[in-house]
């Protein structure tokens, strides 16, 4: 075994893996190491397919003025190392035409150099929806984890797992869309409110021509402008309303006048789990 490398242990966290600014890389004892870069692979399992190009070219510049401060992070494989963590950090060098590159050595199953590269990607919100969900859905498929341990692992809720492998059931259109940036996650959750996929594209349309926000997509399904709905509320019903919303973190309808009704919305029985958990003040 190389004298650098340790045992890979996804339960340490992600700090125990991947050094940041305040403290020294990697496991106390472990040593960085200079690897050549032709010697790295990419990580097969790396969920990020969309790297912006003025992105890495910042990252070139940054590097270029300062190097590399972030070890990558890489495990040994037959013909050299392969990319466990620092995808855009191996991109920048070679672009940038550096020889060799920082890099900790790690032992690591297919499993959980998936794990890792997630984690990374997602805390970094380096990854756009419909990759976060189809990593989950490697997740569940390749290695049959479940939900509730895909949620422990990237340090999320099962909701949020549950939501995000919900939008794989969008036309591919409208997750082309999602992917590019077009609309957002917030649009595509509303969408999948819709019974079929004809309504769903009908009411994509309508997001793009007008440029309509969440709020407004959420009132012209139910055939009303958004527009209207603020006009009447009182004002003081309307920032209780966006209180509750920032704390439950989904739509919160408050109507009435002296006295009403509170209408929280939900969109799968995981989310409605979570809900329940907060008001009863066991979430969060």
């Amino acid at each position: 075994m190389n004298p650098h490398e340790k045992d890979f242990v996804l339960g340490r966290g992600l700090s125990s893996l991947i050094p940041t600014k305040h403290q020294t890389p990697g496991i106390p004892g472990e040593q960085v190491i200079d690897l050549p870069v032709t010697d790295i692979s990419p990580n097969p399992h790396q969920p990020r397919t969309d790297f912006e190009v003025g992105a890495i070219d910042d990252l070139v510049e940054s590097i270029r003025e300062h190097g590399i401060f972030q070890p990558l992070i890489v495990t040994q494989s037959k013909t050299g190392y392969q990319l466990i963590a620092g995808e855009r950090r191996l991109r920048a060098a070679k672009k940038l035409g550096l020889k060799n590159v920082p890099a900790i050595i790690r032992r690591a199953s297919e499993q959980q150099k998936l794990e890792l590269a997630i984690v990374e990607n997602v805390q970094r919100s380096n990854l756009n929806p419909i990759e976060r969900a189809l990593s989950y859905k490697k997740l569940l498929d390749e290695f049959q984890l479940r939900q509730e341990d895909i949620a422990k692992k990237v340090g999320q809720k099962r909701s949020t797992i549950s939501n995000s492998l919900r939008l794989l059931s969008l036309p591919d259109d409208i997750i082309t869309y999602i992917r590019q940036g077009r609309m957002t996650e917030g649009h595509a959750k509303v969408l999948l409110s819709l019974d079929s996929e004809d309504l769903q594209r009908q009411m994509l349309d309508k997001i793009l021509l007008h440029k309509l926000s969440v709020r407004e997509t959420e009132a012209a399904i139910k055939g009303k402008t958004n527009k209207k709905v603020t006009e009447r509320k009182d004002p003081h019903f309307f920032e209780i309303e966006q209180r509750w919303q920032s704390a439950l973190n989904t739509k919160v309808t408050v109507q009435g006048k002296k006295a009403g009704k509170i209408m929280i919305d939900f969109y799968s029985p995981e989310e409605l789990d979570d809900l329940t958990s907060v008001v009863e003040g066991k979430g969060r």
